[in-house]
């Protein structure tokens, strides 16, 4: 997808993070993927309790969800995270999971929530993203 990532020079560069500030694409189809979280298909959780298994398996799911549309991980733009009880070691392990499937150079915007807890009790992280695949 022809997607540009802006790095406007008065904010942090949020890339090494694994995620742009801003990121601008052209028309496509507009793809809504619901939260991922570590599950399988016959919803086995995979690492319990272990944030870095969590987190790869989540986007993992995450780009089975965006195949299934016909489109690339390159085709999200925009992720919504949810931690369960954040602290801050937590950012490492879910920078390093996001630039695995992202890269650096030209990740998707995005959004961490710290939250009290998710649908299951076992996840640690959910992740909703959305995507735009060039027509």
């Amino acid at each position: 997808m022809d997607k540009t990532c802006i790095q406007p020079a008065s904010l942090f560069d949020s890339r090494p993070y694994g995620f742009s500030q801003v990121v601008v694409v052209p028309a496509g189809k507009m793809v809504f993927i619901s939260g991922q979280v570590a599950w399988d298909a016959n919803m086995q959780l995979s690492g319990p309790g272990d944030l870095a298994s969590q987190a790869d398996r989540t986007l993992i799911n995450l780009r089975t969800a965006i195949e299934s549309a016909g489109g690339v991980l390159e085709d999200i733009v925009l992720l919504r995270l949810y931690k369960v009880n954040y602290q801050p070691a937590d950012g490492a392990i879910i920078s390093m999971a996001l630039r695995k499937y992202f890269g650096s150079i030209s990740p998707p915007a995005s959004t961490w929530i710290n939250v009290k807890g998710l649908a299951n009790p076992g996840f640690l992280i959910e992740i909703e993203a959305q995507a735009v695949i060039s027509s």
